[in-house]
């Protein structure tokens, strides 16, 4: 039998092996969490004290898990950036200044690519926390502050490939990342900016004005005009509705398909009929500002897909509808 072919007891054995190595990941976050002491509110000190950024640096997996951790502190917050190890020593050392913090990320705290950049980093004036699974090793004893990521084990049966020592490290990472979150007051609108490309970017950034029809768009008519001109109106601007405003551009009221239906039942000759008899008078309406996720839940709550936006004064400032919003991709 191929050894790429499954059996069974392979098949077991390869459940209980990967059960394992998330228990040994698990207990070795756990124990981390238990020794979280006074080093790391000097590591977040340090870095909410620094005028620079925060670089963060390492070699091998250990490199891949800072260029995460860099990240990470980056979209919330804390400016940041990844170096590698190697290439700093090859000119890209040049992008660390005195005002900067760098946290080196090592397991042995051996590597020799890192303890080549921490003198000279200290030597300009920059700090450097660092983050290994020996305190007793030369790139701990380096640091202004040591967070210790030791871990039992590694997950790898045979004890060798980086596991829960990475995941140790990273785990350590978004700790330093989410307490540095919480020092700045970083909310859901911060992290929306640093994300406007995504769904929450969406939601938290886009506004109203940003995406309600102005001008020649919006199906207006005023309140002396019949119901046949009104729909007319409707049609051409293909809203479902048509806003009916007073002398001064206040919205008076609002005429949606809906209130079509029940004219239609109610009065006789439509076409001898004036809008302002059939409309909706005061509709619900939104202020440009606001943001668009709020036109939505306007729109659930009232049972509506569409909404007039009105000025401070009352004056209509532009018209919005569902469809507009599903465009918008805030819906």
């Amino acid at each position: 039998m191929s050894r790429a072919q499954s059996t069974p007891s392979s098949a077991g054995h390869s459940i209980e092996l990967a059960r394992r190595v998330l228990h040994i990941e698990a207990d070795a976050i756990t124990a981390l969490a238990r020794r979280i002491d006074g080093a790391f509110e000097r590591a977040l000190a340090l870095i909410l004290a620094s005028r620079g950024r925060v670089i963060v640096s390492g070699i091998g997996k250990s490199g891949h898990v800072a260029r995460k951790i860099a990240a990470t502190m980056a979209s919330t917050g804390t400016p940041a950036y990844f170096v590698h190890a190697a290439e700093a020593v090859h000119g890209d050392l040049g992008m660390i200044t005195h005002d900067d913090v760098l946290i080196a990320i090592s397991n042995s705290g051996s590597n020799d690519e890192l303890l080549t950049i921490v003198p000279l980093v200290k030597r300009q004036g920059g700090k450097l926390i660092a983050i290994t699974g020996n305190p007793d090793s030369p790139l701990a004893r380096e640091a202004d502050v040591h967070l210790d990521a030791s871990v039992a084990e590694e997950a790898c049966p045979l004890n060798l490939a980086p596991t829960a020592s990475t995941t140790a490290a990273l785990a350590l990472g978004d700790a330093l990342a989410v307490a540095l979150l919480d020092a700045r007051g970083f909310d859901a609108e911060d992290f929306a900016r640093s994300h406007p490309g995504g769904a929450l970017g969406r939601k938290l950034l886009t506004h109203v004005r940003d995406v309600m029809r102005s001008g020649d768009a919006m199906p207006v008519v005023n309140e002396a005009a019949t119901l046949a001109e009104a729909l007319l109106e409707m049609t051409r601007a293909g809203m479902g509705m048509v806003l009916i405003v007073d002398a001064a551009r206040h919205v008076v009221g609002i005429f949606t398909d809906g209130d079509l239906r029940r004219a239609i039942e109610r009065v006789g000759d439509l076409r001898a009929a004036a809008v302002a008899e059939v409309m909706t008078r005061q509709p619900h309406a939104i202020a440009p500002e606001r943001l668009a996720v709020e036109a939505v839940e306007m729109m659930e709550r009232f049972k509506t897909y569409v909404l007039p936006v009105t000025a401070a004064d009352g004056t209509l400032a532009g018209a919005l509808n569902l469809h507009d919003l599903f465009r918008a991709k805030v819906v």
